[in-house]
């Protein structure tokens, strides 16, 4: 009599759970989309040890350092989870509060004045004086709000680009963003003459890091989404128009950021992964997958990798660390013939000599 209880009860349960699974609302409308198959990681994408070796700064200064940037006295900048902008002396020591951005931080930059231009998801576009005091620059393109400015580059003239990943999902929903797998990211570009914001492009998926090129031509912005990074012509007899810089990678991409000598440094927060690509293909399922608890969802692999593209979107460097002694490299900045390395979770910046030098 126990037993049948027992295995009645079990039926209701299982039958509840997959009620539950099949028909509790989500919050993602995702469609369907076939990625090319994934490139085997050989030739120009051959496993090495490079990053194997990464000196942390600022042990302990907070959790996941998602962009660092430098000012002109070589100190560091780095923008954390918990909402803190913290500056450093160029040797990882003196950590100290520069501001607090009321959301969450993430790539940053600094314009001609030294004036630190911030990506906060979701408090917008913002600029923080040499003092620490901050200003909202941008909340909003069109009638469109942003929901997750992610990173920023500043071109020779002062206009300042900037990603918008996603208009429909913040940060802490960025799963939910790459599982819907809408074009709902755009590049948009922030006069500070004017205070006035344009958008550059739209309809992207999970529109990310965001690099000029040295000669001012073109701007970079990467579609983490679909794997590859965009080139939009900013001069020249292409002049307004967009095409892909490279496509298929390996790996989800992050920031991306130009040393001004002619190199795109692009980190990958993480390599693909299989079931990721087979969900893709299947919107419903990722229904169900979504109304799964967060420690069941698909999770980005501990695995350091960065490419250094040439003005073709050629690979000509690749560090990696498979062990990934320091993982999800979010951000690369080189300075003085050094990579700093941001996180998405690391307790520390990362800094390694740039190739060559």
């Amino acid at each position: 009599m126990v037993w049948k209880l027992f295995g009645t009860l079990l039926l209701a349960l299982v039958g509840i759970a997959s009620l539950y699974l099949l028909f509790w609302p989500v919050p993602i409308d995702p469609v369907a989309w076939t990625p090319p198959e994934a490139p085997a990681l050989t030739g120009v994408y051959a496993p090495n040890s490079l990053l194997a070796q990464v000196e942390r700064l600022g042990r302990g200064v907070g959790i996941g350092p998602e962009d660092v940037a430098i000012d002109r006295s070589g100190r560091l900048y780095g923008s954390f989870e918990d909402g803190r902008v913290m500056r450093l002396d160029p040797d990882g020591s003196r950590p100290e509060l520069f501001a607090r951005t009321g959301g969450r931080p993430l790539g940053m930059h600094f314009d001609p004045k030294q004036n630190l231009i911030v990506c906060d998801s979701p408090e917008g576009l913002i600029a923080i004086d040499p003092e620490g005091n901050t200003t909202v620059l941008s909340t909003k393109e069109g009638s469109v709000p942003f929901r997750f400015v992610d990173d920023v580059d500043i071109a020779a003239d002062g206009t300042i680009y900037f990603s918008d990943a996603s208009s429909r999902f913040a940060f802490p929903q960025v799963k939910a963003d790459l599982m819907e797998h809408r074009p709902n990211g755009r590049l948009l570009a922030y006069d500070p003459r004017t205070r006035t914001t344009r958008l550059v492009v739209d309809r992207l998926h999970f529109a990310n890091g965001v690099a000029v090129s040295p000669d001012q031509s073109f701007v970079l912005v990467n579609e983490t989404g679909k794997y590859r990074v965009h080139r939009h012509w900013l001069a020249g007899p292409r002049q307004g128009e967009t095409e892909i810089f490279i496509d298929n990678l390996p790996g989800f991409p992050d920031g991306i950021s130009s040393n001004g000598k002619g190199i795109f440094w692009l980190p990958l927060v993480s390599p693909r992964k299989a079931d990721v690509d087979a969900l893709l293909e299947r919107p419903f399922l990722r229904k169900v997958v979504m109304r799964l608890p967060e420690v069941m969802l698909p999770a980005p692999d501990n695995y350091g990798f960065v490419l250094g593209l040439n003005t073709d979107g050629r690979v000509v460097h690749n560090l990696q660390d498979p062990s990934g002694s320091f993982a999800q490299i979010s951000s690369v900045e080189e300075h003085d013939g050094q990579l700093y390395l941001g996180s998405l979770v690391e307790e520390s910046i990362g800094r390694i000599p740039a190739p060559g030098t």
